[in-house]
């Protein structure tokens, strides 16, 4: 199945044909693994536990461990993220006087075994 082209912060695109572009494989999975770390735990009324809520991280001192652990745990849950090999993860403060970090995210996408990068930041 696949899902609305959108990306973060941004419009729906139209696709070549005029509709609306969708969204399909890898490109898939990383706005899956997006709208989960990105999403407050509790906003989804059927789905209470779903989301990392990396949000609640801006605005405080940076804790790169913290973020790390988030994001780890929320890889685990991710049905389109495969468990093995498990996912890498990294955080590094880009801008210690804002308290930006940046989260360099390595997984295998479930359904194509591919190997996909990602990197989430705190600003």
């Amino acid at each position: 199945m696949n899902d609305l082209l959108l990306e973060w912060g941004g419009d729906l695109t139209v696709g070549s044909t005029g509709d609306l572009a969708l969204a399909a494989g890898s490109d898939m999975t990383d706005r899956r693994v997006r709208r989960r770390l990105l999403t407050n735990g509790g906003d989804y009324i059927w789905h209470l536990d779903y989301g990392g809520g990396l949000g609640q991280f801006v605005g405080t001192p940076a804790k790169p461990a913290d973020i790390e652990s988030v994001v780890r745990a929320q890889l685990n849950l991710e049905a389109a993220v495969s468990s093995a090999p498990p996912p890498q993860v990294s955080t590094r403060i880009a801008d210690a006087a804002n308290g930006i970090v940046i989260a360099d995210i390595s997984y295998v996408d479930a359904s194509s075994g591919s190997s996909n990068q990602l990197s989430v930041s705190s600003s």
